[in-house]
């Protein structure tokens, strides 16, 4: 048996169909709908190494389908939401939404959680003719350039240098001026975009890489990676990472005693409070990109109720304490969907489509929309260094003093300590 977000559920399946096995369909209270339910469909990582964000991300599209529920469904029906677990493993992805699509007959689709478990669902969704709004995923849409596709995140029409601009913003506005940088990042989809991004913002800042290079994602030991970029002697350091290789990284950074101006800019994971708790005082010192905090500027309509809500069940579904990090943008994901559905009173893919692709949205994350190749049409990437955080409580990452918005200044919340070391 699996543990889901909604209650267990069966995984009695052999090992060719796992990719199917961990699934959970999301029950909604009784209202006055009628007729058969809209389902909508997505894999979700619930087991693997994105596991942590994925649960947290279905917690809140859950309470997203019990407030949608409560207030008549969409076009008078009740809406199902139906999730398989995707084990944060790309080659099980394209299975999934054939089954959806084949076997479920939902009448939508949503991407998953992250960049690897979206490009693979894309040959799929741009064959069906399917509207897909993919979550956290950087720069999906590049090769394809599917008129379908959109996604909530934040980085923006150029989506790959948007995930490291604030972090160089940041380093060059101090003085003395940085001239080296090194760049490592885990071998894919993700932190590939996201070098990439850094190479063409090191270049623009007149910065000489002095490292780049890429380690396989089933990497565990990190030291002779930070040796390296010790050797190679950098000012500043851009590190591109997902969950677990983000706190090997930490560690060996913090235990060889590697030094530079700044250090963080990509790392997926040190926004989970999970992580955040674990390494503690590890942190001070790190910049690293983020989307939402509960900073006074970014107080927007709907999302501090979400918040309550969400915080209120963290404990019981075992997720992320907190929330901070996917809980808005996951809500907000179904916001659009929902918003498109009640314009164009239609499930047809195009039209809703269409409606997205000319609107603008009121969610919990702000106002949204959409420019070219789906990407938000205005980025608002945000730096966020950790300062003076002390033990493993978890109440001083709720207080969010702990972590400063350095970047953009639209929403910035203090000033960045520089260099790294002081911030120890």
């Amino acid at each position: 048996m699996v543990q889901g977000v909604n209650g267990w559920v069966s995984s009695g399946l052999g090992a060719a169909s796992l990719a199917l096995a961990a699934s959970v369909a999301l029950a909604a209270p009784a209202a006055a709908q009628s007729g058969d339910p809209i389902k909508i469909g997505y894999s979700m990582a619930m087991t693997g190494g994105l596991a942590g964000n994925g649960k947290s991300a279905l917690l809140a599209q859950k309470i997203w389908e019990e407030d949608i529920n409560a207030k008549g469904g969409l076009l008078g029906r009740k809406v199902q939401l139906i999730a398989y677990d995707d084990q944060s493993n790309p080659s099980t992805v394209p299975g999934i939404y054939t089954k959806l699509l084949d076997v479920d007959k939902v009448d939508l689709i949503i991407g998953a959680y992250a960049t690897a478990m979206l490009a693979p669902a894309m040959p799929i969704v741009v064959q069906r003719k399917k509207t897909f709004i993919g979550l956290l995923g950087l720069a999906v849409n590049t090769e394809f350039n599917y008129d379908q596709y959109f996604v909530m995140i934040p980085s923006g029409p150029d989506p790959k240098p948007a995930f490291t601009k604030g972090f160089f913003d940041a380093a060059m506005a101090q003085d003395p001026k940085p001239q080296t940088v090194a760049i490592v990042a885990a071998d894919q989809e993700f932190s590939r975009n996201a070098a990439d991004g850094a190479r063409e913002n090191a270049k623009k800042a007149g910065l000489n890489i002095v490292y780049d290079k890429s380690y396989p994602p089933s990497t565990t030991d990190f030291a002779p990676i930070v040796r390296a970029i010790q050797a190679a002697n950098p000012d500043i350091v851009v590190i591109g990472s997902y969950p677990p290789d983000s706190v090997g990284m930490v560690r060996a950074v913090n235990e060889l005693g590697l030094k530079p101006k700044a250090i963080g800019g990509a790392m997926v994971g040190l926004q989970a409070t999970a992580i955040k708790t674990q390494l503690g005082s590890l942190l001070n010192g790190f910049t690293n990109y983020d989307f939402w905090l509960p900073v006074p500027k970014m107080q927007f309509a709907g999302v501090d109720d979400l918040m309550k809500k969400y915080q209120a069940k963290a404990a019981a579904e075992g997720v992320d304490a907190l929330g901070y990090y996917m809980a808005p943008w996951a809500y907000a994901q179904l916001q659009v969907m929902q918003q498109a559905v009640e314009a164009t009173k239609s499930l047809d893919d195009k039209k809703i489509a269409d409606y997205i692709r000319a609107s603008t949205f009121k969610t919990v994350v702000g106002d949204v929309k959409f420019g070219k190749g789906g990407e938000w049409a205005e980025s608002r990437v945000l730096q966020v260094q950790f300062q003076n955080v002390k033990g493993n409580d978890v109440g001083q990452f709720k207080d969010i003093s702990t972590q400063v918005v350095i970047t953009p200044e639209a929403y910035q919340s203090g000033k960045m300590i520089y260099p790294y070391e002081k911030a120890k």
